[in-house]
């Protein structure tokens, strides 16, 4: 059945959906509700909570009433429920007045809102029959109750275009229903069990599929050039640092090592905590690379971060012969050109930089290695023309992404599940945990005094808002300028306060992030922009605001910014106590507060995999860690045990057929 064959759906209908990127009726009927209402249980009235939305049965006792006011209509009543009383209003909808019959029972469904102390159920909906209602993403010039019928209609043919795409015995092994089922549920459901049942098929076939489109991107990696990298190299790199190597170090170059000398090309991503060591493991690699006489790539997401690098390498490379090179936006024409001419002569052995290293006119005599620093920074077509500029005769160099940003093995597994893995799960001796403080608003005085200690013993501060600038909605919520503002000319006057955010002009955000590093301000207020690429040893506090705000893997990354020196050092959370802020009081695990956030947010909410266009994006890791962890799983058996050697074919063959077009991306991240 063809979408424009659907009763309700015309021509101008037929253009709004397919600019939502529905061209078919499996698009459709795969464009999931992003909630639903629970319309099936009266609630008590001392279970409402303010802000959520909720369901009610009752009496109206007395006739409504109507009031009109600057150029808005209002109808008011009372609803007696059997443990209350509770007001209602509806704003601009004066046909309420005729929907209210007084003694008669009555459902509604609304959200509840509470002001000095009054509570108040504002323009509910009349229930008739208990039902779950699904609510979907807005389609332009779609009404919502009409976009339901027409779901509706399309229902009858899940049939014919929504085939079972699991095998049997898989789905038995699982407790998984079928798909026929799982999709009307999915959209109507009969029950707040069927709806799990049907969202948990749904969820688990997405996670798995992706894992067996990233297991062909796997089978799909370019030829490398194999390095002449000899036994015990990586030792011989150890041993000229000043400092001996974690056994979490030696592991993962050694995992190198054994990508480099291989055939194919090495595509590793080395995960670890601020403060682990990866950029000694990066090193290292380059130092490998360099004894098989090939150059090196190594792009950070700031300048900031690569002329730290860079200064870095000229310390730690340099007396190895490495000779290494520096190549960032902001360089003049001049040492841009000089650049560019000993990438091509050679005469770098590593450069180090930014979008720069990217950039036309670039050309490297003998790239061996790319490394993307930070890489959630960088999309897949930036790391891929970084790669492109080594491509030669059908081999193509080596890729190593890092990042600082921990990520629970599992959920690594499902991002980038065409990439190998190594975890640097140990930190070095020595290091000096981030002392974490919850602090209410009464003690903020007492913060600042803190700071100006800190700052008078030397010592710099970071002071990071949720928002740029003030919003009349969130009036409770701190911005980066009001901050900045009132500490200039109250608590920190007298000090040197920078600002920063991020659209902030980039020149303008490179030199303050310069004059903090290099000490010339004590104090900056930012927004998140400077949660990574930003090393400034002497910063011994961070102070959030608003901290409930942000998810704990972000709030650890900001927290990140500080215990990088000898110092003693503090990351302050004002906010009032939750379980979830007290978990960063109690460890400074960067796995274990990620297993965590993934706990508590939902693999959906953590990665923002609801994307605006993609029919299917709504209920891609959906569900729990468990869910995910049980996906994963199966795509692990499949591919292990000969017995499911049919069963693998099948589900490959389908995540072939769904993700053909990103397939070949994949294999290049």
């Amino acid at each position: 059945m063809e979408l424009s064959a659907i009763k309700g759906i015309g021509p101008s209908r037929l253009d709004a959906l397919r600019a939502m990127g529905i061209g078919s009726l499996r698009d459709l009927l795969y464009m999931l509700p992003v909630r639903y209402e629970d319309r099936t249980r009266p609630q008590p009235l001392r279970e409402l909570q303010p802000g959520q939305p909720c369901m009610v049965a009752g009496v109206v006792r007395e006739a409504p009433k109507f009031s009109a006011f600057g150029g808005l209509t209002r109808v008011t009543a009372a609803l007696q429920c059997e443990d209350g009383r509770l007001s209602l209003a509806w704003f601009n909808q004066p046909w309420m007045m005729q929907q209210l019959p007084v003694g008669e029972p009555l459902m509604l469904y609304g959200r509840l809102a509470e002001k000095n102390g009054r509570r108040t159920l504002q323009n509910a909906a009349i229930v008739t029959e208990p039902e779950i209602l699904p609510v979907y993403r807005a389609v332009k010039g779609i009404p919502a109750k009409s976009f339901r019928d027409i779901m509706r209609r399309a229902l009858t043919a899940t049939d014919d275009c929504c085939p079972e795409t699991l095998p049997h015995a898989l789905r038995l092994r699982h407790g998984l229903c079928e798909l026929n089922f799982a999709i009307r549920q999915a959209h109507f459901p009969d029950s707040l069990e069927s709806l799990k049942i049907a969202r948990r098929r749904l969820s688990f076939e997405q996670m798995l599929m992706f894992q067996a489109a990233l297991s062909a991107a796997r089978g799909e990696r370019e030829a490398g050039v194999p390095l002449s990298v000899p036994d015990g190299a990586e030792e011989a790199y150890w041993k000229t640092l000043p400092f001996p190597p974690t056994k979490a170090q030696r592991r993962v170059l050694s995992e190198i090592a054994a990508d480099l000398r291989g055939g194919a090309a090495m595509s590793r991503l080395v995960q670890g905590d601020v403060g682990c060591g990866k950029t000694a493991i990066a090193f290292g690699a380059i130092s490998l690379c360099h004894g098989a006489g090939r150059q090196s790539a190594m792009m950070a997401p700031t300048e900031i971060l690569a002329r730290q690098h860079y200064a870095s390498a000229r310390q730690a490379l340099e007396p190895l012969g490495i000779r290494c090179g520096l190549l960032i936006g902001s360089m003049k024409a001049s040492e841009k050109k000089k650049a560019h001419a000993a990438l091509a002569a050679g005469e770098w052995d590593a450069v180090f930089g930014t979008h720069a290293l990217i950039s036309e006119g670039v050309t490297y005599r003998s790239l061996g290695l790319v490394i993307t620093d930070e890489q959630h920074r960088f999309g897949v077509r930036q790391r891929s023309t970084l790669q492109d500029k080594g491509r030669a005769g059908g081999a193509s160099p080596h890729v190593l992404v890092m990042s600082a940003t921990p990520i629970p093995r599992t959920l690594a597994l499902i991002l980038y599940g065409d990439l190998d893995i190594s975890a640097v799960d140990e930190l070095p001796p020595g290091r000096t945990p981030v002392q974490t403080r919850l602090v209410p608003e009464a003690r903020r005085a007492d913060l600042y005094a803190f700071l100006r200690r800190e700052i008078a013993a030397g010592h710099q501060a970071y002071v990071v808002c949720p928002l740029v600038e003030d919003s009349e909605t969130l009036d409770e919520v701190r911005s980066a300028r009001a901050t900045w503002k009132g500490l200039t000319e109250n608590e920190l006057k007298g000090l040197r306060v920078g600002l920063t955010w991020g659209s902030q002009p980039p020149a303008e955000k490179e030199e303050t992030l310069r004059a903090f590093s290099a000490g010339e301000t004590d104090v900056l207020v930012s927004t998140t922009v400077i949660e990574v690429g930003v090393n400034v040893p002497n910063a011994t506090v961070m102070v959030i605001e608003n901290a409930e705000r942000f998810g704990l893997s972000q709030l650890h990354q900001l927290r990140g910014r500080v215990g990088r020196g000898s110092a003693g050092s503090w990351c302050f959370l004002l906010a009032d106590g939750s379980e979830k802020l007290r978990i960063l009081t109690r460890t400074n695990d960067g796995f274990l507060v990620a297993q965590k956030d993934l706990e508590l947010r939902g693999p959906g909410d953590l990665l923002g995999t609801r994307q605006s266009g993609e029919a299917m994006a709504g209920f891609l890791l959906e569900g729990d860690v468990r869910l995910l962890e049980e996906a994963v799983r199966c795509m692990r058996e499949l591919r292990e045990r000969p017995e499911y050697a049919a069963e693998r074919a099948q589900v490959e063959a389908v995540a072939r057929a769904d993700w053909a077009d990103r397939i070949g991306q994949m294999a290049r991240n």
